[in-house]
């Protein structure tokens, strides 16, 4: 498949962030290979003396740049980190072959699964407990001087097909990394958003595993057009997060209609009522479609289960009458609750004739 490159008029525009060390990363795999780099710089506009500036920074553009082009040029996606070549369109394959998952957390155990098909040089693994779920990757080779950037790379690809998998931010609770914090540490922020902490025992992300439940949104369109220019979810940053929705409706489920005003429901979510509104918004959904949401369920619930009068569940959903609680219920179901509660009652005993 081919793959779209970024205009070279593009390269040099935008915050120069990510550290040249990657870029000698690179270099390396085409030396381990045998090959010579020239061409793949010279294209990404990343001058040779460059390479030895240890402050020296490139733009995302530019990565994207020579990344694809040492991929193509090396026919090898991990750029020479491990003891054989992954030829080009492996990760395509395993992209594939989580895309009709029925939720991120069956993708996400088939990548690392399947990974294990693509090398054994290092083992990816995905736990959960105590609400948090983390993915592990268990190094089986010395990298040597790739390890940085091919355990950076491997994390960060990861996360990216994660988002893109649910069209969601996933908001990092820690990104753990096994080596010292290196000199360009400042520039972690931009790939990992969140709390940082080097010198650990493995590389690793940890988020809420209520992710995990989420479905995917994807298909196999989306997926050959995402293919055509991969790597900018390496570096791209989700602003919308679904899990918000999810929290939402489980905050108003579960207050039973305690929750009942914006500044209510902002506070258990440790936000601003302008960030809640906004993320909504940018979700495509309002807080009163929740509320009525969460009301109607609530309502149908206590009509179905409970033989409590009319009056007692508009109170117990929120309302402050009788009246306005069957004008809203019938613009919900399309009848009066006491005809929703009698129908229901009468197909139950049909039923049983």
């Amino acid at each position: 498949m081919k793959t779209h490159l970024p205009a070279p008029l593009d390269l040099t525009r935008g915050r120069a962030v990510t550290p040249m060390a990657f870029i000698r990363a690179i270099v390396l795999g085409y030396r381990v290979r045998g090959q010579d780099p020239a061409n793949a710089l010279r294209q990404a506009q990343i001058p040779a003396d460059a390479l030895n500036d240890p402050d020296a920074r490139v733009t995302a553009a530019q990565m994207e740049t020579i990344s694809a082009l040492a991929m193509q040029e090396l026919d090898d996606e991990a750029l020479g980190w491990f003891s054989r070549r992954l030829p080009w369109g492996s990760y395509g394959m395993l992209a594939r072959a989580s895309l009709t998952s029925p939720t991120l957390e069956v993708a996400l155990k088939r990548w690392c699964r399947h990974h294990r098909l693509l090398t054994d040089d290092l083992a990816l693994t995905l736990t959960h407990a105590r609400h948090i779920a983390t993915i592990r990757i268990g190094e089986e080779r010395d990298f040597g001087a790739m390890r940085e950037f091919c355990l950076v790379s491997m994390l960060r690809n990861l996360l990216g097909y994660a988002c893109w998998l649910i069209d969601s931010r996933i908001a990092l609770v820690e990104t753990t990394l096994p080596f010292p914090a290196p000199r360009h540490a400042d520039a972690y922020p931009y790939l990992f958003p969140g709390p940082l902490r080097f010198d650990a025992e493995a590389a690793g992300l940890s988020f809420d595993a209520r992710y995990l439940g989420l479905p995917l949104c994807r298909d196999d369109q989306a997926l050959r057009a995402m293919l055509q220019r991969a790597l900018p979810l390496t570096v791209h940053q989700y602003r919308r997060d679904r899990l918000l929705v999810h929290s939402v409706r489980q905050i108003l489920t579960n207050s039973a209609g305690l929750v009942r005003t914006a500044e209510e429901l902002a506070a258990q979510l440790n936000m601003s009522v302008r960030t809640l509104h906004r993320q909504l918004k940018a979700e495509g959904v309002s807080l009163q479609r929740l509320k009525d949401e969460a009301r109607r369920e609530r309502a149908i619930r206590l009509l179905l289960q409970t033989r409590k009068p009319i009056k007692q569940i508009a109170a117990a959903v929120g309302f402050d009458s009788e009246k306005s609680f069957s004008r809203a219920f019938r613009d919900w179901t399309g009848m009066a609750p006491g005809r929703f509660r009698a129908k229901a009652e009468d197909g139950v005993e049909a039923a049983h004739i």
